[in-house]
Parts: C-alpha cells; structure tokens; sequence
C-alpha cells in the first residue's frame, strides 16, 4: 500500500488531471489524502452562500473518492504568488511528514493559471530527497483550460511519459466532475464533460487503451 498525496490548487483540479487514477488507486487499495491549497473566502468578496457551497461540494468529493484526509491551507484563490513559495513549501512539507506520503500528484508547472505555477514550483521545492526521503514519486497532472490554453517555454511543455488506464473508471469520474457543476459548461467551454471524456479517448489512444489520463513523471525513485 502506497501513501498518496493529491495536490490541487484548486477544488476540481483533482477531477480533471486524475479524477479516474485517484479512484483506481482507492480501488487497489492505497491510502489517498488530498491537499487543496487555495479557498474562497469572505476578504476577498466571495459571499458565505457561495463559501458553503463551495465547502459542500469538497465534502461531497472527498466522500466519492474516499480520501483518507483532507487538509485545507485557505490561501486566497488566484492570488497566489512567489512570496507565498516559503510558507506553501512549509505546510506541504507539515502533510508530507504528517503522513508519510511516498507519491505525490500536483498540477503542472506551466499552467495559464498563475496559482498552478506557483503551488508546482512549491512542490517541486517541498519534495527534494534530502528534506522528505519518504517521497519517491512526483507527477504533474494535466487540467483542461489550464494546461492547454497558454504558449510554454519550450524547456517547459506537460510532455506526457506515464499513462493510467481508467476505462472502467470513466463513467465516475464524470460523476465527479458533475459536483462543481458551476465550473462547466457545454462544448466547446474548456471544461465540459464532453471535454473530459475526449481528453480520455485521446489519452487511451496514446496509450492502447479506451479511456486514460496523463502525467508528467518529475521524480520516480525506484528502491
């Protein structure tokens, strides 16, 4: 059994980069916590309808992956910047040693989002060897409306080289995805569930299978 860290920067990240590897990971048994970094909250004009919401629907994910954990930082959503890396580097590190974590899944470096970049170069930072020797796996995830919708540097790109297989895990996933339903729309919106199931079809394709996701390995320690 592997101990498993699920980062998003923000509540849905998990259903689109790794909704259906999450739910096989808990089917084969491994203990799966997710780290969500930002939140909304009142300070910046978000309204407690809204905030409870919002509090409702992780609670509702959380049940339908069966998290182990759920730890929640409450840094403001889309302000996220390079003088958050110090204390984001910290807390990471707090849910790593807490539970031991050996894998860890975390949204791509390049991302449009300025969050994504900043909570990535976080990651990488909080996961060298030396200061958690327990981490052995670090992947980035891909997130539609994120991951493909700005030019990279060409040293940056999501290179996809690790493929899972969720063909038995679609239908799911796409359950997932319907609990923040105010985040999608109809195609061609970047995030629709006609979108997710068409990034797994192209992602299977790659990989001979129906219906996968992909990752970018930054770390693997085989020992």
């Amino acid at each position: 059994m592997k101990k498993i860290l699920i980062i998003s920067a923000h509540p849905d990240d998990e259903v689109l980069g790794a909704g259906g590897t999450i739910l096989k990971l808990a089917n084969d048994g491994h203990e799966i916590h997710w780290l969500i970094v930002t939140n909304m909250l009142e300070s910046m004009g978000f309204e407690e309808r809204l905030i409870a919401k919002r509090q409702a629907e992780i609670d509702e994910a959380a049940n339908l992956f069966a998290f182990k954990s759920v730890t929640k930082l409450d840094y403001p959503s889309a302000s996220l910047s390079e003088a958050d890396i110090p204390s984001l580097i910290s807390k990471i590190g707090d849910c790593i040693k807490k539970h031991q974590i050996q894998t860890v899944f975390t949204v791509n470096r390049s991302d449009a989002h300025s969050d994504h970049r900043v909570l990535a170069s976080a990651v990488f930072s909080a996961t060298k060897t030396f200061r958690y020797p327990t981490v052995k796996e670090v992947l980035m995830y891909e997130c539609q409306s994120e991951t493909d919708f700005i030019p990279v540097p060409q040293d940056q790109p999501f290179v996809p080289n690790y493929y899972v297989d969720i063909t038995p895990y679609l239908d799911k996933k796409i359950e997932a995805a319907k609990i923040y339903a105010s985040e999608f729309g109809e195609h061609p919106f970047p995030r629709s569930l006609r979108g997710i199931e068409a990034l797994a079809v192209v992602r299977g394709a790659a990989a001979g299978v129906e219906y996968a996701e992909a990752f970018q390995i930054v770390k693997w320690i085989d020992s």
